[in-house]
């Protein structure tokens, strides 16, 4: 069992604005950030990712394309980054953002969009796409969802762990509905698009198999073990456990389109 290292807070307040204008607002960066090229020949089984450190001091990344940064800041899909120079995908970075104190998990992440946008002078605007995307629906009747009291306090936040390749597992708390969206659209195929309609933050529990993905037959091996393939599929997990629905079309998707962006240096 292994956990994710792409792991990133919910948004809200002025995160929330630094999404919609493109730019991060006063205040609230990092008191010190490391970012340089990663080793082009790193050890096996070196990390590879992003997410904030335990403690509410630090972000971190390792061997971290730009591109990916980009996706966790804004909460997006590869495919909703549009442009850009081909090093955003072919060079890895490392970075450490390091709080002046400990901070919430909401002011962490502006931290990192500030970061992105002082540091690379990230320009980029919006747009709408038609894209192939998965609609996140109410299913008939009441949701099974607790909704989080605010006397428990704490973070937005989903737990992932992945299990015999393909079981997903992941246990939120406080999670509101686009920012499940969003972290379901990390393991699935497409961006997924809260319609739930539903507001505020949630407690549940939600566990589903992935499909194998292409070019793997389903008598494959991993480590030596047949790869187990039980276990409901996300589609009836999400009606079987939540109450929600989750239906595959076509229509219109947030991008960003990067206007401008220059390279990082060491330093």
């Amino acid at each position: 069992m292994h956990r994710i290292a792409i792991c990133v807070f919910a948004a809200a307040g002025l995160f929330a604005q630094a999404i919609q204008i493109g730019k991060a607002p006063p205040g609230l960066r990092f008191e010190v950030v490391s970012l340089k090229p990663s080793d082009p020949n790193p050890a096996p089984g070196s990390p590879r990712g992003i997410r904030p450190d335990p403690g509410g001091e630090r972000y971190q990344a390792w061997n971290c394309p730009i591109r990916l940064m980009i996706q966790v800041a804004y909460r997006l899909k590869a495919e909703q980054v549009v442009g850009g120079p081909s090093w955003l995908d072919s060079d890895g970075f490392d970075m450490i953002g390091k709080a002046e104190k400990s901070s919430n998990g909401d002011e962490l992440h502006v931290m990192l969009v500030n970061m992105l946008v002082d540091r690379l002078q990230l320009k980029f605007h919006h747009d709408r796409k038609d894209m192939s995307r998965y609609a996140l629906m109410l299913e008939k009747g009441e949701p099974k969802l607790t909704p989080h009291q605010a006397a428990n306090g704490g973070d937005p936040w989903i737990d992932q762990t992945t299990e015999g390749f393909l079981h997903i597992k992941m246990k939120a708390t406080y999670s509101p509905m686009d920012y499940f969206a969003f972290r379901l659209a990390q393991v699935l195929d497409r961006p997924v698009v809260d319609e739930t309609g539903l507001k505020g933050g949630y407690d549940f529990e939600f566990s589903f198999t992935r499909d194998l993905p292409p070019g793997i037959p389903e008598n494959a091996r991993v480590n030596g073990q047949e790869i187990d393939t039980s276990g409901p599929t996300v589609f009836a997990a999400m009606k079987q456990q939540l109450g929600l629905e989750l239906k595959p079309d076509k229509g219109p998707v947030d991008v960003i389109v990067i206007d401008h962006i220059e390279r990082p240096t060491a330093n």
